[in-house]
């Protein structure tokens, strides 16, 4: 077996994407998405993010500045947060699969933070059959990471991060592809990433500015089985800034922007023989391929231009209770098409916050659907300790 068996969710992930990318007009030649191990990993597991066009590196800090940027933890509100998110996931597509993530962060003191999270992602019931049809065994394929972040601030504005996680994908149950046995998949991955805000003066109004940088499962490549190839896991660049300000004693607007990269080698093109006529070979070592990937794509600048993704989200908070927020998502055509607009809102009680989001395909599809169309995320927020408190 020359391709391992991830390849078939990931298949089942990007089918719609590439067949609404034919349907609006552009080749199969013209497609070149990149596909990597685990993409469960980039998924946004909070209701917030989600709300706003899946931004997170540069807005305030939360418990989910986990997956987002964990060098935001030391500057989130409280001494002590904890997190739980569902996301039921490509409901257009089937209707078992979904995310589950529980988080927390500690501050240890008023310069050091923790945090710790688990995320687990269901891909629901699979039957497996032989070549002649039978039935050899029914199975839940399912993945999760555990992982832990240490955040600390460097001065006032500005903090780091390194956090690092334990990856397990077993999609097939031990069931055999052939004559080879598979086996579950298992990874260690790190973060690096790096946080600034400042408060600054623009027409004589008070705001907040910041930026946030997150390279995020900078990691193992992955296998399922003995002999099979091993998988790039989703290594990740991710850039951002946002700018807040409290327009009055009650009202508060926020906007942020995020970029993002896979930091991953582009598939080339092949002729016949299967030999590489444009880009590069893929088959490299972790952090070659982390390099190369900024200049390997096949069609050159335009296309590696076309492997950044843009978010742009707002988020309008009445009396620090309420919050009303909204999105939008945007990936090229060529690299799998996804563009979604999002809404949400969030209640906050105390140290409790309840929030909800809901996605909105804002592209051309077969049919008139998208496997992301109708996406909901909810998560819970819990904030302890005072936040105008410094931590002793």
């Amino acid at each position: 077996m020359k391709r391992n068996i991830v390849l078939l969710f990931t298949c089942l992930i990007f089918f719609n994407l590439k067949a609404q990318n034919i349907e609006n007009g552009i080749g199969q030649n013209d497609l070149n998405t990149i596909t990597t191990a685990v993409p469960f990993l980039l998924i946004g597991p909070d209701s917030r993010s989600g709300a706003m066009g899946d931004v997170g590196v540069a807005t305030s800090a939360d418990s989910y500045s986990l997956h987002w940027n964990p060098s935001k933890l030391i500057f989130a509100e409280g001494d002590l947060g904890m997190s739980v998110s569902y996301v039921p996931w490509l409901r257009a597509l089937v209707p078992d699969i979904n995310l589950s993530y529980i988080g927390g962060f500690k501050k240890l003191n008023k310069n050091e933070a923790i945090g710790v999270e688990l995320r687990y992602f269901s891909l629901g019931d699979i039957t497996f059959t032989n070549t002649e049809g039978d039935v050899v065994g029914q199975y839940k394929p399912n993945e999760f990471a555990i992982g832990s972040a240490y955040s600390r601030k460097l001065s006032d504005l500005f903090s780091l991060a390194i956090s690092g996680r334990y990856i397990y994908s077993n999609l097939t149950g031990g069931q055999y592809a052939g004559s080879i046995a598979t086996k579950a998949g298992q990874a260690i991955a790190a973060d690096v990433s790096g946080f600034y805000t400042k408060p600054i003066s623009i027409a004589k109004k008070d705001m907040d500015f910041s930026l946030g940088l997150n390279i995020s499962n900078i990691g193992s490549k992955i296998a399922y089985s003995e002999t099979s190839t091993r998988d790039f896991i989703p290594i990740n660049l991710r850039f951002g800034s946002s700018i807040s300000s409290d327009l009055d004693d009650y009202n508060k607007l926020s906007l942020a922007l995020d970029i993002n990269k896979l930091l991953v080698p582009t598939p080339p093109r092949y002729n016949s023989d299967g030999d590489i006529i444009e880009g590069q070979d893929p088959d490299v070592a972790v952090v070659s391929g982390i390099f190369q990937s900024f200049g390997d794509a096949p069609g050159g600048f335009k296309e590696e231009m076309r492997e950044i993704n843009y978010s742009v989200g707002s988020e309008y908070w009445y009396n620090d209770q309420f919050a009303i927020r909204a999105g939008y998502f945007f990936e090229h055509n060529t690299k799998g098409g996804r563009k979604f607009f999002t809404f949400g809102s969030g209640l906050k009680y105390s140290v409790f916050i309840l929030d909800f989001s809901y996605l909105v395909n804002a592209s051309r599809a077969i049919n008139g659907t998208n496997p992301l169309a109708n996406t909901m995320r909810f998560s819970m927020t819990w904030n302890f300790g005072d936040p105008k408190a410094s931590v002793n």
